[in-house]
Protein backbone atom coordinates (compact mmCIF):
# COMPACT_ATOMS: atom_id res chain seq x y z
CA UNK A 1 0.00 0.00 0.00
CA UNK A 2 2.83 2.51 0.57
CA UNK A 3 4.28 1.72 -2.46
CA UNK A 4 1.35 2.56 -4.36
CA UNK A 5 0.93 5.75 -2.59
CA UNK A 6 4.56 6.68 -3.63
CA UNK A 7 3.81 5.67 -7.21
CA UNK A 8 0.59 8.24 -7.45
CA UNK A 9 2.65 11.12 -5.44
CA UNK A 10 5.16 10.89 -8.16
CA UNK A 11 2.97 10.65 -10.86
CA UNK A 12 0.72 13.90 -9.28
CA UNK A 13 4.01 15.87 -9.03
CA UNK A 14 4.87 15.26 -12.70
CA UNK A 15 1.48 16.43 -13.67
CA UNK A 16 2.23 19.96 -11.77
CA UNK A 17 5.48 20.53 -13.28
CA UNK A 18 6.31 20.44 -16.64
CA UNK A 19 9.12 18.09 -17.68
CA UNK A 20 11.44 18.48 -20.34
CA UNK A 21 10.98 15.36 -21.91
CA UNK A 22 7.26 16.11 -22.42
CA UNK A 23 6.08 17.36 -25.65
CA UNK A 24 5.05 21.50 -25.88
CA UNK A 25 1.32 20.00 -27.04
CA UNK A 26 0.90 17.44 -23.99
CA UNK A 27 1.91 20.34 -21.22
CA UNK A 28 -0.68 22.57 -22.89
CA UNK A 29 -2.93 19.73 -22.62
CA UNK A 30 -2.32 18.96 -18.61
CA UNK A 31 -2.44 22.75 -17.99
CA UNK A 32 -6.36 22.91 -19.43
CA UNK A 33 -6.76 19.74 -17.54
CA UNK A 34 -5.70 20.93 -14.18
CA UNK A 35 -7.53 24.48 -14.90
CA UNK A 36 -10.75 22.57 -15.50
CA UNK A 37 -9.90 20.03 -12.56
CA UNK A 38 -9.85 23.40 -10.26
CA UNK A 39 -12.80 25.13 -11.55
CA UNK A 40 -14.89 22.12 -10.94
CA UNK A 41 -14.09 21.57 -7.00
CA UNK A 42 -14.49 25.67 -7.23
CA UNK A 43 -18.67 25.43 -8.06
CA UNK A 44 -18.72 21.92 -6.03
CA UNK A 45 -18.07 24.15 -2.61
CA UNK A 46 -19.77 26.53 -3.88
CA UNK A 47 -23.71 27.69 -2.82
CA UNK A 48 -26.96 26.58 -4.45
CA UNK A 49 -27.63 28.81 -7.35
CA UNK A 50 -30.64 30.72 -6.39
CA UNK A 51 -33.11 31.47 -9.55
CA UNK A 52 -34.04 35.08 -10.27
CA UNK A 53 -37.38 36.64 -9.26
CA UNK A 54 -40.80 35.75 -10.72
CA UNK A 55 -41.11 39.03 -11.70
CA UNK A 56 -37.39 39.55 -13.83
CA UNK A 57 -37.24 39.45 -17.42
CA UNK A 58 -34.71 36.93 -18.40
CA UNK A 59 -31.92 38.03 -20.57
CA UNK A 60 -32.74 37.23 -24.43
CA UNK A 61 -29.63 35.51 -26.65
CA UNK A 62 -31.67 36.16 -29.77
CA UNK A 63 -29.66 39.66 -31.40
CA UNK A 64 -32.21 42.12 -31.85
CA UNK A 65 -33.35 43.03 -35.22
CA UNK A 66 -30.91 45.51 -37.04
CA UNK A 67 -30.98 46.99 -40.90
CA UNK A 68 -27.94 45.82 -42.68
CA UNK A 69 -25.81 48.94 -43.81
CA UNK A 70 -25.01 49.28 -47.62
CA UNK A 71 -23.58 51.85 -49.69
CA UNK A 72 -23.80 53.15 -53.13
CA UNK A 73 -21.14 51.42 -55.65
CA UNK A 74 -20.35 53.97 -58.39
CA UNK A 75 -17.85 54.23 -61.26
CA UNK A 76 -15.91 57.27 -61.80
CA UNK A 77 -14.11 58.20 -64.82
CA UNK A 78 -10.42 59.79 -64.62
CA UNK A 79 -10.77 61.40 -68.20
CA UNK A 80 -7.59 63.11 -68.18
CA UNK A 81 -5.48 65.14 -71.66
CA UNK A 82 -1.55 63.43 -71.38
CA UNK A 83 1.27 66.11 -71.34
CA UNK A 84 2.15 67.50 -74.76
CA UNK A 85 5.64 69.09 -73.65
CA UNK A 86 8.74 68.04 -72.06
CA UNK A 87 8.60 69.98 -68.37
CA UNK A 88 11.10 73.10 -67.83
CA UNK A 89 14.38 72.29 -66.95
CA UNK A 90 15.97 73.30 -63.90
CA UNK A 91 18.69 75.47 -63.18
CA UNK A 92 21.09 72.78 -62.90
CA UNK A 93 20.07 70.67 -65.58
CA UNK A 94 20.45 73.73 -68.05
CA UNK A 95 24.17 74.58 -66.32
CA UNK A 96 24.99 70.85 -66.92
CA UNK A 97 23.90 70.52 -70.29
CA UNK A 98 25.96 73.53 -71.38
CA UNK A 99 28.70 72.30 -69.64
CA UNK A 100 28.77 69.13 -71.61
CA UNK A 101 28.57 70.93 -74.77
CA UNK A 102 31.33 72.90 -74.29
CA UNK A 103 33.69 70.04 -72.92
CA UNK A 104 32.62 68.35 -75.95
CA UNK A 105 33.85 71.26 -78.14
CA UNK A 106 36.55 70.60 -76.15
CA UNK A 107 37.35 67.66 -76.77
CA UNK A 108 36.61 67.50 -80.72
CA UNK A 109 38.58 67.29 -83.42
CA UNK A 110 38.94 71.21 -84.95
CA UNK A 111 37.08 71.92 -87.70
CA UNK A 112 38.04 71.54 -90.83
CA UNK A 113 36.57 75.02 -92.22
CA UNK A 114 38.50 74.15 -95.84
CA UNK A 115 36.17 70.64 -96.20
CA UNK A 116 33.30 71.95 -96.15
CA UNK A 117 33.61 75.29 -97.49
CA UNK A 118 35.77 76.12 -100.74
CA UNK A 119 38.20 79.15 -99.96
CA UNK A 120 36.67 82.59 -101.10
CA UNK A 121 33.20 81.35 -101.85
CA UNK A 122 30.31 83.21 -100.00
CA UNK A 123 29.80 80.20 -97.76
CA UNK A 124 33.53 80.76 -96.60
CA UNK A 125 32.94 84.66 -95.75
CA UNK A 126 29.85 83.71 -94.11
CA UNK A 127 31.89 81.23 -92.31
CA UNK A 128 34.60 83.69 -90.93
CA UNK A 129 32.14 86.49 -89.88
CA UNK A 130 30.36 83.98 -88.14
CA UNK A 131 33.33 82.11 -86.16
CA UNK A 132 35.04 85.90 -85.25
CA UNK A 133 32.02 86.53 -83.26
CA UNK A 134 31.13 83.87 -81.36
CA UNK A 135 35.11 81.76 -81.27
CA UNK A 136 33.97 78.61 -81.92
CA UNK A 137 31.36 76.44 -84.55
CA UNK A 138 28.88 75.64 -82.11
CA UNK A 139 26.31 77.55 -82.43
CA UNK A 140 24.05 78.07 -78.80
CA UNK A 141 27.14 77.87 -76.33
CA UNK A 142 27.99 81.57 -76.24
CA UNK A 143 31.14 83.06 -76.82
CA UNK A 144 33.68 80.27 -75.68
CA UNK A 145 37.48 79.19 -77.62
CA UNK A 146 37.80 75.61 -76.93
CA UNK A 147 41.74 75.92 -78.27
CA UNK A 148 42.59 79.27 -76.30
CA UNK A 149 44.21 79.56 -73.27
CA UNK A 150 41.16 79.67 -71.00
CA UNK A 151 39.40 76.81 -72.93
CA UNK A 152 39.18 75.18 -69.61
CA UNK A 153 37.39 77.21 -68.29
CA UNK A 154 33.75 76.37 -69.41
CA UNK A 155 31.41 76.80 -66.23
CA UNK A 156 29.03 79.52 -66.62
CA UNK A 157 28.70 81.79 -64.04
CA UNK A 158 25.94 81.65 -61.53
CA UNK A 159 23.04 83.92 -63.28
CA UNK A 160 24.51 83.78 -66.55
CA UNK A 161 21.71 84.25 -69.48
CA UNK A 162 24.27 81.05 -72.16
CA UNK A 163 22.52 78.32 -70.64
CA UNK A 164 18.54 79.44 -70.55
CA UNK A 165 16.68 77.31 -73.57
CA UNK A 166 15.67 80.96 -74.76
CA UNK A 167 18.89 82.27 -75.27
CA UNK A 168 19.89 79.22 -77.30
CA UNK A 169 16.74 79.53 -79.68
CA UNK A 170 17.60 83.37 -80.28
CA UNK A 171 21.17 82.47 -81.18
CA UNK A 172 19.98 79.64 -83.44
CA UNK A 173 17.41 82.22 -84.98
CA UNK A 174 20.25 85.04 -85.99
CA UNK A 175 22.53 82.46 -86.97
CA UNK A 176 20.18 81.16 -89.25
CA UNK A 177 18.42 85.03 -90.38
CA UNK A 178 21.86 86.26 -91.92
CA UNK A 179 23.36 85.11 -94.81
CA UNK A 180 26.34 86.97 -96.74
CA UNK A 181 26.63 87.23 -100.40
CA UNK A 182 28.70 88.14 -102.83
CA UNK A 183 28.63 90.42 -106.02
CA UNK A 184 29.81 92.53 -108.89
CA UNK A 185 29.72 95.53 -106.60
CA UNK A 186 30.76 93.80 -103.26
CA UNK A 187 29.72 92.00 -100.49
CA UNK A 188 25.71 92.12 -100.08
CA UNK A 189 24.39 91.10 -96.87
CA UNK A 190 20.52 89.29 -97.09
CA UNK A 191 18.13 88.04 -94.34
CA UNK A 192 16.06 85.55 -94.85
CA UNK A 193 13.27 85.05 -92.63
CA UNK A 194 13.27 81.42 -90.03
CA UNK A 195 9.67 80.94 -88.84
CA UNK A 196 10.48 80.76 -84.83
CA UNK A 197 8.87 77.64 -82.89
CA UNK A 198 5.69 77.97 -80.76
CA UNK A 199 5.97 79.55 -77.33
CA UNK A 200 5.44 76.85 -74.49
CA UNK A 201 2.74 78.86 -73.05
CA UNK A 202 -0.70 79.41 -74.94
CA UNK A 203 -3.65 82.21 -75.01
CA UNK A 204 -5.50 79.86 -73.42
CA UNK A 205 -2.86 79.99 -70.70
CA UNK A 206 -3.16 84.10 -70.64
CA UNK A 207 -7.10 83.97 -70.11
CA UNK A 208 -6.83 81.36 -67.51
CA UNK A 209 -9.56 79.61 -69.75
CA UNK A 210 -10.02 76.16 -67.98
CA UNK A 211 -12.57 75.05 -70.32
CA UNK A 212 -9.71 74.72 -73.29
CA UNK A 213 -7.45 71.66 -73.73
CA UNK A 214 -4.69 74.33 -75.26
CA UNK A 215 -2.95 75.22 -71.70
CA UNK A 216 -0.86 73.62 -69.28
CA UNK A 217 1.02 71.84 -71.74
CA UNK A 218 3.34 70.38 -69.40
CA UNK A 219 1.14 68.91 -67.13
CA UNK A 220 -2.21 66.50 -67.30
CA UNK A 221 -5.36 67.63 -66.78
CA UNK A 222 -8.20 65.76 -65.49
CA UNK A 223 -12.00 66.42 -66.78
CA UNK A 224 -14.08 67.85 -63.30
CA UNK A 225 -17.56 68.83 -63.71
CA UNK A 226 -19.95 70.51 -61.26
CA UNK A 227 -23.05 68.16 -59.58
CA UNK A 228 -25.92 70.64 -59.99
CA UNK A 229 -25.88 74.86 -59.97
CA UNK A 230 -24.58 74.96 -56.60
CA UNK A 231 -23.18 71.54 -56.23
CA UNK A 232 -19.76 70.34 -55.48
CA UNK A 233 -17.24 69.94 -58.22
CA UNK A 234 -15.85 65.87 -58.39
CA UNK A 235 -15.26 63.53 -61.76
CA UNK A 236 -17.66 62.39 -63.81
CA UNK A 237 -19.79 59.19 -61.87
CA UNK A 238 -22.64 57.54 -61.67
CA UNK A 239 -24.26 54.02 -60.08
CA UNK A 240 -23.91 50.92 -61.61
CA UNK A 241 -26.38 49.53 -63.76
CA UNK A 242 -27.20 45.58 -63.11
CA UNK A 243 -24.69 43.72 -63.74
CA UNK A 244 -22.43 46.57 -65.65
CA UNK A 245 -18.63 46.17 -65.19
CA UNK A 246 -16.91 49.29 -64.34
CA UNK A 247 -15.26 49.46 -67.86
CA UNK A 248 -18.08 49.04 -69.46
CA UNK A 249 -19.78 52.12 -66.93
CA UNK A 250 -17.04 54.13 -67.89
CA UNK A 251 -17.65 54.03 -71.30
CA UNK A 252 -21.35 55.01 -70.13
CA UNK A 253 -20.46 57.49 -68.29
CA UNK A 254 -18.01 59.91 -70.85
CA UNK A 255 -21.01 59.19 -73.07
CA UNK A 256 -23.79 60.36 -70.51
CA UNK A 257 -21.79 63.15 -69.57
CA UNK A 258 -19.14 64.65 -71.88
CA UNK A 259 -21.45 63.62 -75.04
CA UNK A 260 -19.72 62.45 -78.55
CA UNK A 261 -17.87 64.72 -79.49
CA UNK A 262 -14.31 63.16 -78.04
CA UNK A 263 -12.56 60.24 -78.67
CA UNK A 264 -11.96 58.51 -75.48
CA UNK A 265 -10.26 55.34 -74.81
CA UNK A 266 -11.24 53.65 -70.90
CA UNK A 267 -7.72 51.96 -70.09
CA UNK A 268 -8.05 48.87 -68.97
CA UNK A 269 -10.13 46.66 -66.70
CA UNK A 270 -9.01 47.21 -63.29
CA UNK A 271 -9.65 50.66 -61.25
CA UNK A 272 -6.35 52.77 -60.81
CA UNK A 273 -8.04 52.95 -56.58
CA UNK A 274 -11.42 53.55 -54.84
CA UNK A 275 -12.69 56.26 -52.29
CA UNK A 276 -15.34 55.81 -49.71
CA UNK A 277 -17.42 59.08 -48.85
CA UNK A 278 -19.34 58.51 -45.67
CA UNK A 279 -22.88 60.29 -45.35
CA UNK A 280 -23.27 62.54 -42.09
CA UNK A 281 -26.47 60.85 -41.55
CA UNK A 282 -27.56 57.39 -42.84
CA UNK A 283 -30.56 56.76 -44.62
CA UNK A 284 -32.73 53.84 -45.72
CA UNK A 285 -32.56 52.52 -49.58
CA UNK A 286 -36.07 52.85 -51.37
CA UNK A 287 -37.31 49.62 -50.17
CA UNK A 288 -36.52 50.53 -46.61
CA UNK A 289 -34.64 46.75 -46.44
CA UNK A 290 -31.49 48.61 -46.15
CA UNK A 291 -29.79 50.84 -44.14
CA UNK A 292 -27.46 53.38 -46.74
CA UNK A 293 -24.15 54.60 -44.98
CA UNK A 294 -22.37 56.61 -48.33
CA UNK A 295 -20.55 55.65 -51.69
CA UNK A 296 -17.85 53.97 -52.82
CA UNK A 297 -16.35 55.48 -55.96
CA UNK A 298 -14.17 53.13 -58.06
CA UNK A 299 -11.74 55.39 -60.27
CA UNK A 300 -11.46 54.21 -63.71
CA UNK A 301 -8.50 55.47 -65.93
CA UNK A 302 -9.63 57.16 -69.40
CA UNK A 303 -7.81 59.21 -72.31
CA UNK A 304 -8.71 61.83 -74.43
CA UNK A 305 -7.20 62.04 -77.63
CA UNK A 306 -9.42 64.59 -79.82
CA UNK A 307 -13.04 66.27 -79.06
CA UNK A 308 -14.24 68.56 -76.16
CA UNK A 309 -17.09 68.15 -73.57
CA UNK A 310 -20.51 69.13 -74.33
CA UNK A 311 -23.28 68.94 -71.07
CA UNK A 312 -25.62 70.76 -73.23
CA UNK A 313 -27.86 66.64 -73.17
CA UNK A 314 -25.80 65.38 -70.21
CA UNK A 315 -28.03 62.57 -68.57
CA UNK A 316 -26.31 63.18 -65.63
CA UNK A 317 -27.72 67.19 -64.44
CA UNK A 318 -24.05 68.17 -64.90
CA UNK A 319 -24.18 72.36 -65.33
CA UNK A 320 -20.47 73.15 -65.77
CA UNK A 321 -16.39 71.49 -66.26
CA UNK A 322 -13.56 72.21 -66.16
CA UNK A 323 -10.21 71.09 -67.71
CA UNK A 324 -7.16 71.04 -64.24
CA UNK A 325 -4.84 69.73 -63.40
CA UNK A 326 -3.25 68.43 -60.32
CA UNK A 327 -2.38 71.54 -58.40
CA UNK A 328 -5.68 72.98 -59.29
CA UNK A 329 -7.92 70.34 -58.58
CA UNK A 330 -6.74 70.64 -54.84
CA UNK A 331 -7.80 74.21 -54.43
CA UNK A 332 -11.02 73.12 -56.16
CA UNK A 333 -12.45 70.03 -54.33
CA UNK A 334 -13.73 69.47 -50.69
CA UNK A 335 -10.81 68.91 -48.48
CA UNK A 336 -12.42 65.33 -47.78
CA UNK A 337 -12.62 64.80 -51.68
CA UNK A 338 -8.89 65.75 -52.40
CA UNK A 339 -7.53 63.32 -49.55
CA UNK A 340 -9.51 60.12 -50.95
CA UNK A 341 -8.05 61.15 -54.87
CA UNK A 342 -5.22 62.80 -54.43
CA UNK A 343 -2.80 59.84 -54.31
CA UNK A 344 -4.64 58.76 -57.75
CA UNK A 345 -3.27 61.63 -59.77
CA UNK A 346 -0.58 62.29 -61.85
CA UNK A 347 1.91 64.52 -60.43
CA UNK A 348 2.65 65.63 -64.04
Amino acid sequence: MPRRQELVTRFTGSMRRPSSHICKTCRLSLHQQRLASTATASAAHAGPIEPPPSGAALPSNTPSASLRTTYKVKASILLSRPPLLTRDLTPFEKAYFLYQRRLNERLAMPFSRYFYYQKGTPGDVEWKRKIKERLTPARDIGVYNAYAKEGWNDEVPVGAKESEPETQVDALLRDAEVEVLTGEEGQEVKKHKVEKPMPRTTEADLVGDTKSLDRRLQRTLYLVVREGKEGKWWFPNDVLVGKESLHTAAERIIVQAGGMNMNTWVVGNIPLGHYIHNYGATSKTQDKSEELRGEKFFFMKGRIMAGQANLADNKLGLTDFQWLAKDEIQKTLAPRDWNGVKNVLSER
